[in-house]
């Protein structure tokens, strides 16, 4: 009933102004005309009065139910703009606007339509993906804790050998690792979404970095027997070195994870212009053009499956990490090679307030 009566108030505050400026005009029309007659430039038989007000009351009334008219159909497609903005506040994110003839034929609403359209569905997808996100992310937040919970029991019972005890504590150290880092990952991205300015900026040495963030990943890529390409002499760069060791764990854990047994993950470092560019390449499935869109979106996971490790955070940190960096990302996926690539400034400025 609220909205009903805020629609009619809207109409008929329109109405009344389209009419207000009719009377106006039609008031200021005719005291030039009465001005000119008082004042003799004009002379007029006095009947000639009668047909005035005559005339001016028809143009009112005529005035007052074209004002009505035209109010209410200027204000049809704010009306239905309102009604599904009023659905999309109310979680329905299907909701889509649609302007009908002829309406459909002026660009702006067109343009209205589609820009409109256009936010429910990124709006839609966004909630599919985090509602994804949230069931794959209990999910695997359950595992390793059921896993822990049983291996613990197991050693408080006893009667195990030796080979069995430190079977078991390497399980349960393993899967607290694993529930560690996604943790961790929830806490960075949160803290680098609600980052705006570059902090705590220092120099250092680039490759130093990589080769121990490689070395921080053994245990994942020693099981795999993955061999390694390091392509790259030695880099300084000016940048935050606590959140670029993020960037470059994340996109070579995502390399490891999905290179085949026994194969081979390359990194090489590329210095130009100022700009130091940073390619992880490994062999692997091929990424499709429409999922490289989307792998940097938060919560997004390329394994549709969900059979490998990952919450669809790390790239969305990548990303992040490596905007406030006044950098760029990309990946390049073909005939089973997967480049993802990092391009900074090879300074950046120091100083600046912390967040």
């Amino acid at each position: 009933m609220k909205r009903i009566k805020g629609r009619l108030t809207v109409t008929v505050l329109l109405s009344a102004l389209v009419f207000l400026v009719l009377f106006f005009a039609l008031l200021l029309g005719g005291g030039a005309v009465f001005l000119l007659v008082r004042t003799g430039v004009l002379s007029t038989p006095p009947k000639m009065y009668y047909a005035v007000f005559y005339m001016a009351g028809a143009s009112l009334l005529i005035g007052a139910v074209l004002a009505a008219v035209s109010g209410r159909f200027a204000l049809k497609p704010i009306r239905v703009l309102i009604a599904q903005m009023q659905r999309l506040a109310a979680g329905d994110l299907q909701a889509r606007l649609e302007f009908h003839e002829p309406y459909a034929r002026f660009p702006a609403y067109v343009e209205l339509s589609e820009g409109f359209n256009k936010m429910a569905q990124e709006l839609q997808n966004t909630e599919l993906l985090r509602s994804d996100f949230i069931n794959n992310f209990s999910h695997e937040f359950k595992t390793p804790i059921v896993s822990i919970a049983g291996f613990a029991k197991l050693l408080k019972r006893g009667n195990l050998s030796a080979a069995q005890q430190a079977e078991y504590l390497n399980i349960i150290e393993e899967e607290s690792l694993r529930l560690s880092y996604m943790a961790t990952n929830v806490l960075n991205l949160t803290k680098v979404e609600n980052q705006s300015i570059l902090t705590d900026v220092s120099e250092y040495n680039l490759s130093e970095q990589l080769r121990a963030s490689i070395l921080l990943l053994e245990r994942k890529w020693s099981k795999k027997q993955l061999q390694w390409q390091l392509d790259f002499g030695e880099h300084g760069i000016t940048a935050n070195e606590e959140l670029l060791k993020q960037v470059w764990i994340n996109l070579l854990d995502n390399a490891i994870k999905f290179s085949p047994q026994g194969g081979t993950v390359a990194v090489r470092i590329t210095e130009q212009a100022g700009r130091l560019s940073v390619s992880v390449h490994n062999a692997g499935s091929t990424i499709t053009p429409e999922e490289q869109e989307k792998v940097f979106h938060k919560f997004y996971q390329a394994d549709a499956s969900h059979s490998s490790e990952g919450n669809g955070i790390g790239l969305a940190i990548v990303k992040r990490v490596v905007e406030l960096h006044q950098g760029t990302v990309s990946v390049h996926s073909e005939n089973g090679e997967t480049i993802f690539t990092v391009a900074l400034p090879a300074e950046q400025k120091k100083g600046g307030k912390r967040t």
